[in-house]
């Protein structure tokens, strides 16, 4: 059965470039469409910029331009960089347009009538200066907790503290410096309590990670409040319907932006917008977005679309940010690099592989690991996948005319019918396994033709009719480990579309064999990534940081990567001082507080069993499966204080993270306590 899908990205904001934090969403996005699309399925991928708020209006005036020329330079910019990592949207489009203020006005308007919009009087500091109100990020003072200096207006980055803007202690404008004034203002509510029941309903319904529905129960047994959907001039947005003075808050049209985008990508294509927005819509409407903004997209986005009397997601997903080499992006920190920087030094589809490799469906953080970054590529990439191409049409062309010969075989068989598990996988977004279980894939392959050895035969005679058909076989599964890989690396699935000359890699076309058909002559699909070339991208962003910010943990990262380069080798003596012990999980049971660990009890043959806390969670959702299990210990790990106890070692597991993480269990016959050598 032919799908119909709309899918949407969350809205970059208009007054920065494009890092690479942002593009973990949008290449998982893109990977999906492009999966679903390959099966058949009719799909359509919007984005735009969010271009409004004070942030928007106050960088153009530095810049000594309007703002709406800022927002037009930016989303050149923005389109330019989701291009060059192969981001395919079907329209991109822009919150500041006609179809936006349409939209924002119409389900304002919707609401309005139906009595889901309050008006009342709010108070809030004011540059006196500037003569603006000021959101929270653009005040700062003394933390009222700890006294810290030059702390926003809703938390303290020393403490952690929480609190209101008018709790601060000598608070400033970081706008104009001047000392804000309380100021009173009428300002417009959307009644999200109003559906309270139908939110309740839906977000209980499978719409969302469970991760995600769970945090929102929290949110309802506090009680939902009323939202703020307004703001004073001077602002860059949409004037409210019948309110001088009064705009939109940015927050109201930027998921309306979704809606403007498929509007005009139907009015450029002539689809009815109704058949994907009407309540009583059978298409299918997925968001993907950072967890960041899961209260706008799970709670506020879905309760103004009912009110106005549209259709509700089917599902949104949110994913987690991204690390670089364990340290938090942040501009102000200077630990991004920016899409640009990046595509300067390196290929695309490297970085896309590699986030695919960590990505799961749970709500889960990801690293930007640069020295694992370069030895995955390049070991998965190039040494397995392409490595399987350039072995067996050397021998193609230079002796059979780059001719391949039919071949039934069972390894052949097996390629194929693995396609429908890694679909499942790619339905569900659980790329890294996909990932994993193609690789595995790959390795067979490539031990088949390590036994076969094709090389020998070679000698002996270079038109042997079995090198042929050893190498017709590397080709058709080289073949169909790129038709299951091309969702991740189009750039890749392109030039090797070109060299087995087919005119796609389509996910069904994996059932027609190429058979006796003509290849053409190979050329390098993929190089291999020089650690040099990294380091040459983290210097480059560190120097697109000079200006304003702190480059310290980029330069950290520079210098892991030239470690990468030059390795820090152990000796046998150091790795002979680990103290590898089989121990047996006595009790496992879930941390509260702690997404990610398990508490175990570890019997080694001791007086008492050891404490250990392990990050393998989302692995083992049911604890109870691992009690019995013998596992690998650490032993003689330094013990580490938690604020949940002490770990007394460390359990050996391996795999990509998140929920791909398995244990290392030691064959039957083995003993707790049991040295292993």
């Amino acid at each position: 059965m032919i799908r119909r899908i709309l899918v949407t990205s969350a809205l970059p904001y208009a007054n920065g470039p494009i890092h690479l934090g942002h593009l973990v969403e949008y290449i998982q996005t893109d990977i999906w469409v492009r999966f679903q699309r390959s099966c058949g399925h009719e799909i359509h991928y919007v984005c735009a910029d969010d271009a409004h708020g004070t942030a928007i209006m106050l960088k153009a005036e530095s810049l000594n331009m309007a703002p709406e020329q800022l927002i037009q330079e930016v989303s050149a910019d923005h389109q330019r960089d989701f291009a060059g990592f192969h981001v395919a949207f079907d329209h991109y489009h822009s919150t500041h347009s006609p179809e936006n203020r349409h939209f924002s006005s119409l389900i304002y308007e919707r609401n309005r009538d139906a009595n889901h919009i309050a008006i009342r009087s709010v108070r809030q500091f004011f540059d006196p200066e500037r003569q603006l109100f000021l959101a929270d990020r653009f005040i700062k003072g003394q933390c009222p907790k700890c006294a810290s200096k030059d702390q926003y207006g809703d938390s303290c980055e020393q403490c952690g503290a929480t609190y209101g803007p008018t709790d601060l202690i000598d608070p400033y404008s970081t706008i104009s410096g001047a000392r804000p004034v309380l100021k009173e203002s009428d300002h417009y509510f959307f009644r999200l309590p109003d559906f309270r029941d139908l939110l309740e309903s839906w977000t209980r319904g499978g719409h969302l990670q469970t991760e995600v529905s769970n945090k929102l129960n929290e949110w309802f047994a506090a009680g939902l409040n009323e939202w703020d959907i307004s703001r004073d001039a001077p602002y860059f947005g949409f004037e409210i319907p019948d309110a001088p003075g009064k705009y939109f808050y940015v927050w109201l049209d930027a998921p309306i932006g979704y809606m403007a985008s498929f509007q005009a990508l139907c009015q450029r294509t002539g689809m009815d917008f109704s058949q994907f927005w009407s309540p009583d819509s059978t298409t299918e409407l997925y968001h993907f977005i950072g967890k960041d903004i899961v209260y706008f997209h799970a709670l506020f986005w879905p309760a103004m679309l009912h009110g106005a009397g549209f259709r509700l997601p089917t599902g949104v997903f949110a994913i987690g940010f991204l690390t670089v080499s364990g340290i938090k992006m942040s501009k102000s920190r200077g630990t991004f690099i920016k899409a640009k920087t990046y595509l300067e030094h390196l290929n695309p589809d490297a970085l896309r592989y590699y986030f695919a490799a960590k990505l799961s469906n749970h709500v889960e953080d990801i690293d930007l690991n640069l020295d694992d970054f370069v030895i995955r590529v390049n070991a998965d990439l190039v040494g397995k996948i392409v490595n399987i191409a350039s072995r067996c049409a050397g021998f193609m062309q230079r002796s059979f005319n780059n001719q391949l010969v039919p071949v039934a075989d069972p390894l052949l068989t097996e390629l194929i019918a693995a396609g429908d598990t890694l679909a499942d996988g790619y339905e569900q977004r659980q790329f890294s396994r996909v990932v994993r279980d193609i690789m595995a894939l790959a390795d067979r392959v490539n031990q088949r033709i390590d036994e076969q050895k094709p090389w020998a035969l070679a000698k002996i005679n270079p038109a042997d009719p079995q090198i042929a058909h050893i190498c017709s076989l590397g080709i058709e599964c080289f073949r169909q480990l790129i038709t299951y890989l091309a969702p991740i690396i189009p750039q890749l699935a392109e030039a090797s579309s070109q060299f087995l000359n087919v005119d796609n890699m389509h996910w069904n076309n994996r059932h027609h064999l190429l058979g006796e058909h003509e290849i053409r002559p190979f050329k390098a699909l993929l190089q291999r990534i020089d650690p040099a070339q990294v380091q040459a991208m983290v210097a480059a962003s560190c120097d697109d940081l000079t200006q304003t910010t702190n480059v310290t943990a980029l330069s950290t990262a520079s210098q892991a990567v030239t470690a990468a380069a030059t390795p820090d080798y152990i000796d046998i003596d150091t790795f002979k001082r680990l103290d590898l012990r089989l121990g047996k999980i006595v009790l496992a049971e879930q941390v509260e507080g702690a997404d990610k660990l398990l508490r175990l009890l570890v019997d080694l043959n001791e007086d008492q069993p050891r404490q250990l806390f392990a990050g393998i969670r989302h692995a083992y959702p049911d604890p109870s499966q691992l009690i019995g299990q013998l596992v690998v210990v650490v032993a003689n790990l330094q013990p580490r204080r938690m604020k949940f106890g002490v770990s007394e070692g460390m359990v050996l597991a391996a795999g990509p993270g998140g929920a791909d993480i398995f244990l290392l269990h030691p064959e039957a016959g083995a003993l707790p306590g049991m040295r292993v050598q």
